[in-house]
């Protein structure tokens, strides 16, 4: 008999992934038992919480559904939750603290709208002597006899200066965004601060209970959960059931849920914090999986991959995201699974993303760099991800690499409980792995070193410039409109010009590029134009099929030397 709430609660964990029968009787007994008792230990009411948002994702019926609802949407008002608080602070929990030193574009954001829940945390504020020689840029001339004459804690000059209902990191958030500098300037000097901040709780404040987007259409986990390894090749080869187009102002809910899917989890991407509301799909791959697709404003993307950001969600709920940059026919894929919702689909929500990453950018080699795999990542040599991707159909193109997998899997082979040490999984993901549905080829992002381009770019601008970059920047777009025959600008869009400003450097340089035909000079200012458009997986079409572009491309990057 089940009598104490930790008991219930254990009970309803061996449950967690059962489906079917009647197991969705039990799970609706226990869950209005949980409701309604007050579990003892602060490590039971995560579990707690982490139970229901599972299932939250992962409804068997509509009961279920409306019960994990009801318990979430009032987490914060449970009284073990406010008992224990403090110590599940940075959990992502309704009613808990936030503790993270926030990238400018999101520590601006969240000022926009919490301001008065935003605080400098200064006993770990370890750069606060940096900030002092700042204050002058912050303040109002007039005071600066004040500053010049007295000295005093930064602290205290902060307290001083904000208004009587304003709190320290919102003055400090709202002055640097005013800084007369360039943004990336401004950006940069916040982000050497390194300002810890904290975010306190409210009922509109991110929290990982009261992420389900609303609206979504569910679809109720009936059987077993399906951790079968996509087939290859058929399984990329789906496509997804459709991609939606969404209104600039869905775009924004979408990004802003990316936001706090990164926040309540003490992370920061620069895709969700930089993306483009203009270019934001929904990509519905059928049973509730869902991925929000999310691109970068013009003047946030790099010159020559495009990379995007994937909000994963399961029947409207946030499990995890995925990151992508493509070109040359190839991706590299970054892929994570939030904790609460490991061990269950892993593998086949894999399978759909390298699908829906061929269907949006004609991908044929897929890539996982090392830092997926284990390198400077310890949660990833906890999880064992570098066998994860093995088993999915990844390989080493690295020689040291692809005899160290050979060795492993013929001691797998003498003793099937064998496992990998973590000296062993920090040497093999030294090196990227691949997965190609053609012949593989040389050409793919991970191994071609697009770095290099940068590195022939540098050498021309350098040597022709030297520190004039404003006279380089003219003089390259005078030439590159002669050569491709750009008579005007008149109708291209800011990104489009800015996309062209920063590609000129790198036309004068493309090897053969005097003898392209009109048209190829012509398709080659449509890429570039691309780079700058609304949705820059376009960019990646046109590059793409471009052959003598990927060609020179290619060359630029083989050929040049650091």
């Amino acid at each position: 008999m089940l009598i104490t709430p930790s008991s219930v609660l254990r009970a309803a964990e061996r449950l967690k992934t059962t489906f079917g029968g009647d197991a969705a009787g039990r799970k609706l007994e226990l869950l209005r038992r949980l409701q309604r008792a007050r579990v003892p230990r602060t490590s039971e009411v995560l579990r707690l919480h982490e139970l229901a948002c599972f299932w939250q994702a992962y409804p068997e019926n509509e009961a279920i559904l409306a019960e994990v609802d009801r318990l979430l949407g009032s987490f914060d008002r449970r009284r073990d939750l406010r008992h224990h608080a403090r110590r599940l602070a940075d959990s992502g929990i309704a009613g808990t603290e936030i503790r993270f030193r926030f990238f400018a574009p999101t520590a601006q954001w969240l000022a926009e709208r919490w301001p008065h829940r935003l605080t400098i945390d200064w006993r770990d504020f370890e750069n606060r002597d940096r900030l002092e020689p700042l204050l002058p840029l912050l303040a109002h001339f007039a005071v600066s006899p004040a500053l010049d004459e007295y000295e005093a804690p930064t602290r205290e000059w902060i307290e001083r200066m904000k208004g009587p209902h304003e709190s320290d990191a919102a003055f400090l958030i709202r002055r640097f965004a005013t800084l007369g500098v360039d943004p990336f300037v401004r950006e940069a000097l916040w982000d050497e601060l390194d300002v810890p901040i904290r975010l306190q709780p409210a009922g509109t404040t991110p929290s990982r209970s009261r992420a389900k987007l609303k609206g979504q259409r569910i679809v109720w986990q009936r059987g077993p959960l399906s951790r079968a390894r996509p087939e290859i090749p058929e399984d990329l080869l789906r496509r997804p059931r459709s991609v939606r187009a969404v209104s600039r102002r869905e775009g924004e809910r979408l990004i802003d849920r990316a936001r706090e899917a990164m926040i309540t989890r003490s992370r920061d991407l620069d895709v969700f914090s930089y993306g483009d509301p203009r270019d934001v799909r929904m990509i519905d791959c059928g049973e509730g999986l869902e991925f929000a697709c999310i691109g970068s404003l013009p003047e946030r993307r790099l010159l020559l991959e495009s990379v995007y950001g994937y909000l994963t969600l399961k029947n409207g709920v946030p499990i995890g995201y995925v990151l992508t940059a493509s070109l040359f026919g190839s991706a590299e894929i970054a892929y994570n699974v939030f904790e609460t919702f490991r061990g269950a689909e892993a593998a086949p929500i894999y399978g759909w993303v390298m699908a829906m990453t061929r269907h949006l950018f004609g991908c044929d080699t897929f890539a996982v760099v090392p830092y997926q795999l284990g390198e400077g990542n310890d949660e990833a040599i906890e999880s064992g991800a570098w066998w994860f991707y093995h088993k999915v159909g990844f390989r080493p193109r690295d020689r040291a690499a692809a005899r160290l997998m050979r060795r492993e899997l013929r001691r797998v082979r003498r003793d099937p409980e064998h496992r990998s040490s973590a000296a062993t999984l920090r040497r093999l993901a030294r090196a990227c792995v691949y997965l190609s549905l053609a012949r593989p080829r040389p050409d793919v992002i991970g191994e071609l070193p697009l770095a290099q381009v940068g590195f022939a770019t540098m050498k021309a601008l350098s040597r022709r410039f030297g520190s004039d970059r404003e006279g380089a920047g003219r003089a390259c777009g005078d030439e590159a409109r002669a050569l491709l025959g750009v008579r005007s600008h008149a109708g291209w869009t800011t990104g489009e010009r800015l996309a062209w400003a920063r590609w000129t450097p790198v036309i004068l340089i493309l090897p053969g590029l005097a003898r392209w035909s009109a048209a190829e000079r012509r398709a080659l200012v449509r890429v570039v134009r691309a780079k700058g458009g609304r949705r820059e997986s376009e960019f990646v079409r046109r590059f793409d099929a471009h052959a003598k572009l990927r060609r020179a491309i290619g060359s630029l990057a083989l050929r040049t030397q650091a």
